[in-house]
């Protein structure tokens, strides 16, 4: 531990630290699922972007992120990063 930083403190970032791992964990199986849909996207001559879905989706998760007092536009814009690389991703798979 550092000297001055107070135990709880330290102890707080430790627990964020092993949040952040678990949220890259996260990504990465949410990118093998997508990959995967890609795939069948290409297999079946579907559309890389499928907008009206992305739309719902993103509606959906800036609701469900206020019932915990979450900034639902912060939630909105992360997961539309996160959406934009799935559908380059898929383009990539044509």
């Amino acid at each position: 531990m550092n000297s001055g930083i107070p135990e709880e403190l330290y102890v707080k970032r430790q627990q964020l630290d092993q949040l952040d791992l678990q949220i890259v964990d996260l990504l990465a199986k949410r990118f093998e699922i997508t990959k995967k849909v890609g795939e069948l996207k290409a297999v079946h001559s579907l559309e890389a972007l499928d907008a009206q879905r992305e739309t719902e989706k993103l509606s959906s998760l800036r609701e469900y992120s206020m019932k915990f007092g979450l900034n639902g536009s912060l939630i909105e814009s992360l997961f539309a990063l996160i959406m934009e690389e799935v559908v380059t991703n898929h383009r990539k798979l044509r």
